[in-house]
Order: structure tokens, then C-alpha cells, then sequence
């Protein structure tokens, strides 16, 4: 029996008009993360398109754009841990301040283990941040997101609870061309 499944463009375009239609004025933070940061953040790609499509200025930055250096990380023995004090401070409030501030959408290149050179953007003040590998493991930087994305699929499927419990959308990404949203129940 042939089962139908959504087309990509379709489930992302529908997800950036909820967002747009609940957070369309104003400097928004949108979170999407996973248990495959590769597919979250190719989803986050997808829905930075969309919400551009759609009319809206949107943006994007990773997460892994704002590690700690690697002796850091190691010490703190999390190879995920961020400067949070850059990322605030470069990002977050630059970009949530509106108007003609300017923020930095990477500061530190994991790979090779240094600053990138910093590249300034400023945007309307109607604008979408998405932010890709910002939830798992994450608390401390929870409350800084309006709306959040969770993408899974296959064999990752409900393996990071946590992660999960926190978005307000989840998405099904075991086929990657037609993703599909799932509604849990919260209650």
C-alpha cells in the first residue's frame, strides 16, 4: 500500500508560516536541533529559505560557530560547550536590539581551533534568527528562544527525550524529502 507523505517544501513552508503568523514582528530567536545535527541543520537551512520565500527577513547561525577552544572544551570534558558570554554578546543582544545594531553569525571555528574573522550583519527589524544545535544539553540557553524545532528520524528517533519535550515542533525527518510534523501530546 502507497502511504502519503508530504513534500519537503511543504511541510517547511507550512512550519515558517506558523512561526511567521505567531512571531512575525519583531527580532525572533527560533531554535532547531536533533539527535543528527547534520539534518537539523540542513532543516534550519530549509527553513531560513522559506521564511525568505515567504516575504520575512531570516537568518542564520550555528551554535558550533560559538564553541569554547578545544583545551577549554576538553578540560570541561563537553565537546559541545559554548561561549556563552560570546554568544550573548555578539548575537544574542546585538540582534535582539533591532534597528541598526550589527551581530556576528559565527565567532570561532571549531576545526581549526580559532576566531573566525569577525563578519558584522545587520537585518529589518522584522528578522528571524534560526539557530541549528541549540537544545540538547543546553538548559542555560532554553529561555532565549521564542519557538523551537526538533528534527528526527530513522534510527535516532526518540532518543533524546529532553531535547524533544522542549520543542514546539517535531519533526519526522526519516525521509529527508518528505519530512513530516508530528503533534505529541503535552499533556
Amino acid at each position: 500500500m502507497i502511504r502519503w507523505a508530504p513534500e519537503k517544501k511543504d511541510t517547511v513552508r507550512a512550519l515558517a508560516d506558523e512561526i511567521l503568523h505567531n512571531y512575525g514582528r519583531g527580532r525572533t530567536f527560533i531554535a532547531v536541533d536533533g539527535p543528527d545535527s547534520e539534518a537539523a541543520g540542513a532543516f534550519a537551512d530549509d527553513l531560513v529559505q522559506a521564511v525568505a520565500e515567504a516575504g520575512h527577513a531570516g537568518f542564520r547561525a550555528s551554535l558550533r560557530d560559538f564553541l569554547l577552544p578545544r583545551a577549554e572544551r576538553e578540560r570541561l570534558q563537553d565537546d559541545r560547550a559554548v561561549d556563552v558570554s560570546k554568544l550573548r554578546r555578539m548575537l544574542i543582544e546585538p540582534f535582539r536590539l533591532g534597528g541598526s545594531a550589527s551581530w556576528v553569525p559565527a565567532a570561532f571555528d571549531a576545526a581549526a581551533d580559532r576566531e573566525f574573522e569577525s563578519t558584522w550583519v545587520t537585518g529589518p527589524d522584522d528578522s528571524v534568527l534560526i539557530v541549528d544545535d541549540a537544545l540538547r544539553g543546553r538548559d542555560e540557553l532554553s529561555v532565549l528562544w521564542n519557538y523551537s524545532v526538533w528534527v528526527e528520524g530513522g534510527e535516532t528517533a526518540d532518543r533524546s527525550p529532553a531535547g524533544r519535550r522542549r520543542a514546539q515542533a517535531v519533526i519526522d525527518n526519516t525521509d529527508p524529502e518528505h519530512p513530516r510534523r508530528l503533534f505529541d501530546d503535552a499533556c
